[in-house]
């Protein structure tokens, strides 16, 4: 006999994109998947999303790269990567080879840079989908696509006119207001939005009246933004009709339920992969214990079910239930 834990169905259908379950690893947090699989048995996870990868080969940002922070991580990498040619010639074969579905994030500096990189990856194959990370604070034009409505709209819908991936939109809270953002990547076509990249900090050693970072600036992540991805999780449910993959300071079970009670169907593990390698496959084997505690069966039974105080509850179109 089957235990209430055995019936629970992890899988995760985000429009065009199957998931077999909804834990993923984040972007720039999990190298090329390769130097994780001493530690990590990748193909159990969700979902694979190696470094973010541009056309070009990049260096990144000048040392300081990455501060510590009392709840969290300032960093101010750069996107370092190996380009776009490399990328498919020497990492892809061996991502293609995991069983585990393989998200490609990209970044671009023009609307012409995200369709190419697009359509050469979808000609090379071996690739579940693509992210456009759209929302990187840390590289000079590319915020700017995830900061203007019309913007972001037309890099989804030059990517999905171009090439046959589903397409998910990875934006940034830099915002005023990340509904408009996030409709605007809905109504171009993507299969699902990611919700949230870093938010744009500093850190200053006063003695030397000078900021710690080499760029100065950097992207915030872990515990300390986690209240604020979960608000924009919580915000866009109500307002689109796709998928949500929550991102932000995601650690422990309950975080992620958290994240699905808003209104994500799917998350993705950044900072905790750091420090707990492990994180993402004790969770996947936590999280039907927790999905059976309550009383459902599936993620979609549970995605969005949270009501608000004044009443109101977030179904899956994103309208009060």
């Amino acid at each position: 006999m089957e235990t209430p834990e055995e019936k629970i169905d992890l899988s995760v259908q985000l429009n065009r994109l199957a998931l077999p379950n909804p834990i993923l690893v984040a972007s720039g947090t999990f190298g090329y998947a390769r130097e994780m699989e001493s530690l990590v048995n990748l193909d159990r996870l969700g979902g694979i999303l190696p470094k973010t990868i541009t056309v070009e080969p990049r260096r990144g940002n000048p040392a300081w790269r990455t501060v510590e922070t009392s709840c969290g991580l300032l960093n101010s990498i750069g996107l370092d990567n190996d380009g776009l040619e490399a990328f498919i010639a020497h990492h892809l074969p061996y991502l293609a080879a995991l069983a585990a579905p393989v998200i490609v994030s990209i970044a671009g500096r023009s609307e012409q840079e995200y369709i190419m990189m697009a359509g050469k990856l979808a000609s090379a194959g071996g690739l579940d989908a693509v992210e456009l990370n759209i929302s990187c604070p840390n590289v000079s034009g590319g915020v700017d696509f995830g900061t203007s409505p019309e913007r972001c709209a037309a890099v989804v819908r030059g990517v999905r006119q171009s090439c046959d991936l589903p397409i998910l939109a990875k934006l940034t809270p830099n915002v005023t207001d990340i509904t408009g953002i996030a409709q605007a990547a809905a109504e171009a076509g993507a299969d699902a939005i990611c919700l949230i990249n870093t938010l744009l900090g500093m850190a200053v050693d006063w003695r030397g009246r000078r900021p710690l970072l080499g760029n100065d600036m950097g992207g915030l992540s872990g515990p300390a933004i986690k209240p604020v991805a979960l608000r924009c999780v919580y915000q866009v449910a109500r307002s689109v009709d796709v998928p949500l993959i929550g991102i932000g300071g995601i650690a422990t079970l309950d975080d992620v339920m958290e994240f699905l009670v808003a209104g994500a169907s799917a998350v993705q593990i950044g900072t905790a992969n750091y420090y707990d390698p492990s994180i993402s496959t004790r969770l996947i084997d936590e999280l039907p214990g927790a999905l059976a505690d309550a009383g459902v069966t599936s993620i979609r039974d549970i995605s969005g079910t949270i009501t608000s105080n004044r009443g109101e509850a977030v179904s899956k179109d994103g309208q009060p239930a």
